[in-house]
Formats: C-alpha cells, structure tokens, sequence
C-alpha cells in the first residue's frame, strides 16, 4: 500500500514560487560575491563514499548520515558536508595547481538530524574555501569575505568570533567518554548552563572542570580577553587568546558595535576546526546561519597535507529572512497571453517569441477558444490578450 505518495520525507519540503524566487537570489548574491574575490566554483557529488566521512574528527556520526549502497555493496552517503568532498577534490585532482587555492561552492547538503526541533534535513548552503595559506591575512580574507555577503542579504546580523582550542584544551583533559564530550559540546553550544553543571557536577572538581563551567559565559566585548587570560594563562590556549584579540581589534575597524561578539565557548558542529571558528545569527532564526574556521589538520586525512579554512551559509535560511520581511516577491507575472486561432498556432508562438525578445514575458494560450484563453488571463491577472488570426488583435482584460 502507497503510503507517503503524497507527503515529502521528514526534514524536507518543496518550494513554490516566492520560496524559489528567494533561494535564486540570495544563491546569485553568494555567487557573484565569492566570484568577485577570485573564488572559482566547484561542484561535489551528491551521493560520497562513507569513507570520505569515515574520518576521527570529521564531527558527523552515522547517525546524522543518509547511508546507502551502490550496485557492488559499496558504502555510500548522501553529501552532509561540503568541507570534506573538497579536501578529497584537492588531494586528488588539484594536486598541481598552484596555492593558495580560492574555491566556492553551493550545492544541497543532507543531514539525518535525530531531532528536527526546527531544523531541515536537505539544506542549500554556499562557502568559500582557501587552501594552502593560513595566518591573519587569509583568516581576514576569509571572515570579511562572510561579512560581506551577509550584508547583501541580512543587513541586521552578528558575527561570533572564538577559537577551537579553548574547548579542546579542556574537555581532552577530562575523564569521559565521546558520548559524554557530546553532550558537553552540546550543552556549552546552547549556552544550557544547567545541562553542562550537571555532567560537570558527577567529576573531581579540578582546576580544568571549573574553567569549563566559566566557558560559555565568556562572551561579549573586549572585556571577555581580561576575564579568559587567568584561565588559560601558561597553557596551550594562551597564545591563541592573544591571537584572537588581534583578530577582534581588527575586524572592529570595519565591523563596529555590538555586532561582533567574542564567544570562548563557541564551538563547531564539525570536530575538524583547530584555529580560528566563526559563527553569523540573524534575528528570527535559532541556529547560526553561518559557520565556518580554520582547519589546518584535516588535509593531511587525505595524505596532502595543507592549512586551509572556509566557511559555509544556510541559503535556504537567509532566503527565508527574506521572505519575512516581504523582501521578494514572484517576479514571474506573465504580461501577455498570445492565443492562435486555429490554424495560427504556429504565427502565435512566432508572436510569443518576437514580444519575449523585446522585453515582455510573454504565455502562448492552449486553449481551443479565444473566450476560454480571456477567462483564463482574468484569472491569472494576465494584463493583455493578443489573438493572432489574418490579423493581431489586442485585447485590454481589465477592460
């Protein structure tokens, strides 16, 4: 018995007109604002090995994977992440480009998220990735370059600013399981104070358990680098403390007020950032609609090693801001109905053409009668009737 014949899976939709009209422009602002810095597009198969995912710190457990198989039993995944395929693409077929390599990209990723809570299984996202430099001006390029095309979108927006170690630094210092890192991670990304302080609560209360207690609540200004540098004073974390404030001063210049955010307990669904991390929120929408790092480790996975950092924006997401706002309307209104009688069907299509090139957007009716072809403009609030016959006819519907 057919089922689900009629509904889309959980976590999926489909998009009608102003929802279409939208992703279209906001995929053409990503588009053309990754072209201008010099970014060259790259598509990555829809359908991936799991090895390519199958890696220790790539952040994305089976779980969250469509899993199928090809013809030969093989593993296979649905893309969940656009990072990864392009490490492989690197290591393989780029080997002998020159660096740094400036690569864009905006496809469909599929995520099998084990609670929606809001959230889409098939989401549209565009980045850009640089390859093969790494320091503050590549880390500049990559962040201002996000700030950008967030502006052409979403004027009102924030950026956080953190960094990967501080985390790191402390959860690998406690005893507990990947699940129970999981479930730390988890609760210091939702700032859920009470969440974390209970899985904290069942350790030794060292030194390392008390700083993890403190990380999500350092966020804000300036501030924040006076409050963290006790914490992480003669440890690993220090010189990435000083590093981000030079980051934070600078971007300050261009990115003033309380836009931009220093959050130490930012921290990245995906485990494979080691530098720099960023994250955009728009108001209205609960999850970061942009993300993205530094991740200088995970070309060596592919036996090319590099440093390389990227970023990636939920399309649909902003796309859906949009349309909010009342921002994008269908632009596909048609200005004219040009209907054949019979035997001038093919001198209708011919008129179609001629009006189409000239400007006008234009429908070819097909319809038997021209009263039917008038009913139907009515309806669709077509302004004008051509009938084409021995001669053209115009006919004016509002009238």
């Amino acid at each position: 018995m057919r089922k689900y014949y009629k509904i889309t899976p959980e976590g999926t939709k489909d998009f009608l007109f102003e929802e279409c009209t939208a992703v279209n422009k906001v995929s053409k602002i990503m588009d053309d604002v990754f072209a201008s810095k010099g970014y060259n597009q790259v598509f990555t198969p829809s359908m991936e090995f799991f090895d390519t995912f199958a890696l220790k710190h790539s952040g994305i457990s089976q779980e969250d994977m469509f899993i199928l198989t090809d013809k030969k039993g093989r593993l296979m995944v649905l893309r969940p992440d656009s990072t990864l395929p392009i490490a492989r693409m690197v290591a393989t077929r780029l080997q002998s480009e020159p660096l740094p390599l400036r690569l864009s990209y905006n496809q469909i990723l599929y995520r099998n998220n084990r609670s929606l809570a809001g959230r889409s299984n098939e989401v549209r996202q565009a980045g850009m990735e640089l390859l093969g430099v790494s320091g503050k001006r590549a880390d500049l390029e990559l962040i201002t370059a996000a700030i950008e095309a967030m502006q052409k979108v979403v004027p009102d927006f924030r950026i956080e600013l953190g960094h990967a170690i501080f985390f790191r630094a402390l959860v690998n210092k406690l005893p507990i399981s990947d699940y129970q890192r999981e479930e730390v991670r988890l609760s210091i990304e939702s700032k859920n104070y009470s969440a974390l302080n209970s899985i904290l609560d069942e350790l030794e209360q060292t030194d390392t358990v008390t700083a993890l207690r403190k990380l999500p609540r350092l966020f804000g200004g300036e501030e924040v680098f006076e409050k963290a540098y006790p914490l992480f004073k003669g440890t690993e974390a220090e010189a990435a403390l000083y590093y981000l404030k030079e980051m934070y001063e600078a971007l300050s210049q261009i990115f003033m007020g309380d836009k931009l955010i220093v959050d130490l307990g930012l921290v990245q669904r995906n485990d494979y950032y080691s530098g720099i991390i960023f994250s955009g929120y728009v108001e209205g929408s609960g999850d970061a609609v942009l993300v993205g790092g530094r991740y200088d480790e995970l070309l060596s996975e592919f036996q090319n090693p590099m440093p390389a950092a990227g970023f990636g924006i939920n399309v649909h997401e902003l796309a859906n801001m949009l349309l909010k706002k009342s921002v994008v309307k269908n632009d596909m209104s048609i200005d004219i109905l040009v209907h054949g009688e019979d035997g001038f069907e093919m001198d209708a299509i011919n008129q179609a053409r001629q009006l189409s090139m000239s400007g006008s957007r234009c429908e070819v009716s097909t319809f038997e009668t021209q009263i039917d072809a008038v009913v139907y403009a009515k309806k669709k609030n077509i302004p004008r009737v051509y009938i084409v016959s021995e001669t053209t006819n115009i006919l004016d519907v509002d009238k």
